[in-house]
């Protein structure tokens, strides 16, 4: 088993104050899974990445990449799992405002071992032709390309996707699941994205529904539909 998620459990506050993020979510990702975590606003979504991105920690239970307990790293371990396993993608797009198109995708190359080619990512992202322009000369869409192109170019095991079309249009947006779904298919990535979009579970092979915390679905998708076949 690739990514396995078990009794993860997570709190905030103490006592009285003390609120029930997670509460005992268990599921398993296979490598190459496309896997889309659903739900409303305030189930668990983002917390839930953030621990799976080794940026936030459970309060109980436990995340094992191919076997190995991100609890039982040390902080040194757990910065190279995140060097070595994990791309982030956000709904901003967080590009390093002074340097290049392709400067900023080259960004995420200098921590990886085994980076992809840059000119070739800039040609798949659609965006070699614009390597030289400066992030505010782009369109929303053009720079959230970019900022999938940072998180893709060391290569990592999982790209985590935060809400990836949270701040684009209808159009764009499409274009973007279309390109993380070329992503999937072209690099072997497991992607896991999180989304309060209920058609987008529809391209997904892995589909996880979360409401106050806890998984209420978990299945997979006999009937993929293509990314740019999609309507909402």
């Amino acid at each position: 088993m690739f990514l396995e998620i078990h009794d993860l459990k997570k709190s905030f506050g103490e006592k009285e104050s003390k609120i029930d993020v997670l509460k005992g979510l268990s599921f398993e990702i296979e490598r190459g899974e496309m896997c889309v975590l659903l739900g409303p606003s305030g189930c668990g979504k983002s917390t839930l990445l953030n621990i799976i991105g080794g940026i936030d920690t459970p309060s109980s239970g436990y995340i094992s990449i191919e076997g190995d307990k991100m609890g039982d790293m040390s902080e040194k371990e757990l910065t190279r799992y995140r060097r070595k396993h994990l791309g982030y993608v956000f709904q901003m797009y967080n590009l390093i405002p002074n340097l290049n198109i392709k400067e900023n995708v080259e960004v995420g190359k200098y921590l990886s071992d085994n980076p992809l080619d840059t000119d070739e990512l800039l040609k798949t992202l659609g965006l070699y032709e614009h390597r030289h322009k400066l992030p505010n000369q782009l369109s929303g869409g053009q720079q959230q390309r970019a900022s999938i192109g940072r998180a893709i170019i060391k290569n990592p095991d999982i790209l985590l996707c935060d809400e990836p079309t949270g701040a684009l249009d209808y159009a764009t947006s499409k274009e973007i699941l279309k390109l993380i779904s070329e992503v999937n298919q072209k690099y072997g990535n497991t992607i896991i994205m999180v989304t309060h979009n209920d058609a987008i579970k529809q391209m997904a092979d892995r589909v996880i529904t979360l409401r106050d915390g806890m998984v209420r679905k978990n299945y997979m998708n006999e009937n993929k539909v293509d990314a740019k076949d999609l309507d909402w």
